[in-house]
């Protein structure tokens, strides 16, 4: 199993907070053949994998949330090859289906949809993708501010201790308390 990373457009991430998709889980994904919505398939990713959606803004680098791929199908088949009820989640994440769509990812309900979470200036220093021609670091960074995002348009693997950092700052915040929680043991 591999994990991929994957960058959303500040539009998207805007429009996704003001319908109110914050805290629904991913499950749906959709991927295509030019740069502004990318080929998960061309990228290597296979059922079993790991996404991740990334934003970049104002010199930091969210981590989004995270959904593992149970199928990958042709766009143009999904209406027939769909239950129900996937088909239904396919439509509640249209907003997630800009420009020309070629695939679809489905899977289980991944992490909830987040937007606040930040990935801390240490680890954004040593993110590390890999393929074919071995390990790059991320590009653009300085003193554990992004400059650039363009390094990280497109879809692309991470190295597994990037994964496994990423994948634990996800669990962090998802295991964190409700906003107004009060433990009775942190008295």
């Amino acid at each position: 199993m591999s994990t991929y990373t994957t960058l959303w457009t500040n539009d998207l991430c805007r429009e996704l907070e003001k319908s109110g998709y914050a805290g629904q889980r991913l499950t749906i994904l959709f991927g295509g053949p030019h740069q502004s919505l990318p080929s998960f398939r061309r990228a290597g990713v296979e059922a079993g994998d790991r996404i991740v959606p990334l934003r970049a803004r104002r010199g930091r680098l969210h981590v989004l949330g995270t959904m593992e791929v149970a199928r990958i199908l042709p766009y143009e088949d999904a209406g027939q090859d769909l239950a129900d009820d996937d088909y239904t989640k396919l439509l509640h994440w249209k907003p997630l289906k800009t420009g020309c769509v070629s695939e679809v990812l489905i899977g289980p309900p991944g992490s909830v949809l987040d937007f606040d979470t930040t990935v801390p200036p240490k680890l954004l220093e040593q993110l590390t993708f890999t393929s074919r021609r071995g390990e790059r670091q991320l590009k653009h960074v300085e003193d554990g501010r992004l400059l650039r995002s363009i390094s990280l348009q497109g879809i692309y693997r991470l190295a597994p201790t990037s994964a496994a950092a990423l994948r634990q700052l996800i669990l962090d915040v998802s295991t964190d308390p409700p906003p107004g929680f009060h433990s009775p043991r942190a008295d």
